[in-house]
């Protein structure tokens, strides 16, 4: 099988793949700093133009901007601390023998980033994937979202002024989004949407002559289990703040909690029905998000055993009104085709009879990002055990006492989870560990000082965090990076 000819867009890209590669750390962060001013400094512009795309309202879209530049900023510190490069030393022992070898982490190459349609800032052109990215010292080449083309365009042209030649390129089209991730210039791919769509790409990504890594975000379920004690202690409020979490940006969140576990007898039902239909019709971001979300709704009714608690009310092609489920456990488990998302304001609530009916509905929930716990002090603490447990092995963030709703950008945040939530467990697309995903590492062994990469030479002339000889070093004074 031959390689397909490189697209315009890798070509120009392959420009800029010396440059950021062998740009200075200062540099580097300087870049970043530099987008995030230029697109905070178009504020109004930016926001007027998301909202006549995906109609998310000036609040919603204010807040992602800021969240947008806020995480340009912090990889830019990250760049600068310099402990992602993973620098580690072990000196030649001739008493082992043992040669002298030097690793660090090096820019994996021009990286593909396909944007979502719910985040089109903080998960489009100039968001956590390109961001990362470019913190590793990678061009991008983002394949726009079709959902909002001229805001893509817009944040492209922004980044342009600020950033070296060839450094992030915007593509249009899903022929032009394929050929990207067959085209040999391309190391890697970010991608964030839907379990079709990614399972298409990630199957092209492997299929390649040379399979590159595919991170693909692909839907998750988020469940939430709630225990006798906390119902007993705070049922009320519980339900109030899971219809809040679950219709949050009208269910178009990843981390949307879509079950919520509670026992048999729980009483709850009139709270829960109450506090949706107090929720008011919201925005969608599409006719084909509504045209999924209504046939994926009357799909989950039609299922043995599942009972409508809150039917939603018409609405036009961007408005959807919220609706609730509920399912026995045992129902649930032998029933494969209820635990699929539904991309919407919808949820479905799960009633389990005992201990082992609650573990075996939450063994038969696939693979997510996220899973809550709501429990008591004075609760079976086994039973509290055996559910974190099971979350634990299920989701890649566990949440207690909370809901998954806001992703903290930080240091310690992962965002991504078993499959299907994710393609690459051991990866997050949120947070400054997202930057491990477009580097690989590099051994230099006997290499004269002189020829080693600055980080790796003896004298620390970066200053930077390093392992060596098995214990971790503190930077030192540096010189300009």
């Amino acid at each position: 099988m031959d390689h397909p000819s490189p697209t315009p867009a890798a070509v120009l890209t392959s420009t800029a793949t010396a440059a950021l590669a062998d740009s200075s750390l200062t540099d580097r962060a300087g870049w970043l700093r530099a987008a995030a001013d230029v697109l905070d400094g178009h504020a109004d512009q930016i926001v007027r133009l998301a909202d006549e795309e995906t109609h998310l309202g000036a609040a919603r879209l204010t807040g992602e901007l800021a969240r947008t530049t806020g995480q340009l900023r912090l990889f830019a510190d990250a760049v600068e601390e310099g402990s992602f490069l993973d620098v580690t030393i072990d000196h030649a022992d001739p008493d082992v023998p043992r040669p002298d070898v030097r690793r660090m982490m090096r820019p994996l190459g021009p990286v593909a980033v396909f944007a979502a349609s719910n985040f089109p800032l903080a998960f489009s052109v100039a968001g956590g994937d390109t961001a990362s990215a470019l913190a590793a010292g990678c061009p991008v080449v983002v394949k726009a979202h079709e959902g909002h083309p001229r805001l893509s365009a817009l944040v492209g042209g922004l980044l342009a002024t600020v950033l070296p030649a060839g450094a992030v390129t915007v593509l249009h089209g899903r022929e032009a989004g394929r050929a990207l991730v067959r085209d040999p210039a391309i190391r890697a791919v970010g991608f964030t949407g839907s379990l079709t769509g990614g399972r298409a790409l990630f199957d092209l990504a492997a299929g390649r002559p040379d399979p590159i890594p595919f991170y693909g975000e692909l839907g998750s379920l988020n469940p939430v289990v709630v225990t006798p004690a906390a119902v007993a202690a705070r049922g009320e409020a519980v339900a109030r703040d899971f219809v809040a979490s679950f219709t949050l940006g009208s269910g178009q969140f990843c981390t949307k909690p879509g079950l919520l576990f509670l026992p048999a007898g729980h009483g709850l039902e009139a709270a829960l029905v109450e506090a949706v239909a107090a929720v008011r019709p919201g925005p969608l971001l599409g006719e084909w998000i509504r045209a999924g979300f209504d046939e994926r709704l009357a799909a989950l009714a039609a299922l043995p055993g599942v009972r409508g608690l809150v039917a939603p009310a018409p609405g036009d092609g961007h408005t959807a009104s919220a609706a609730l489920l509920t399912v026995p456990a045992a129902r649930f488990a032998a029933e494969p085709a209820a635990a699929q998302e539904c991309f919407g304001p919808a949820s479905l609530v799960i009633e389990y009879a005992d201990r082992a009916d609650l573990l075996a509905a939450l063994a038969a929930v696939p693979g997510s990002l996220t899973a809550t716990v709501h429990g008591e002090s004075d609760d079976d603490a086994d039973l509290v055990r055996a559910v974190l447990d099971l979350a634990t092995e299920r989701a890649g963030r566990v949440v207690w006492n909370g809901w998954p709703t806001g992703v903290t950008v930080g240091w310690a945040m992962h965002h991504g989870g078993p499959w299907p939530s994710t393609t690459a467990p051991l990866h997050t697309s949120v947070g400054v560990a997202a930057i491990r995903r477009f580097l690989r590492p590099v051994a230099y062994q006997n290499l004269p000082d002189a020829l080693l990469p600055e980080a790796l030479r003896e004298a620390n002339p970066l200053g930077l965090p390093r392992r060596v000889d098995g214990r971790l070093r503190e930077p030192v004074a540096a010189t300009p990076r």
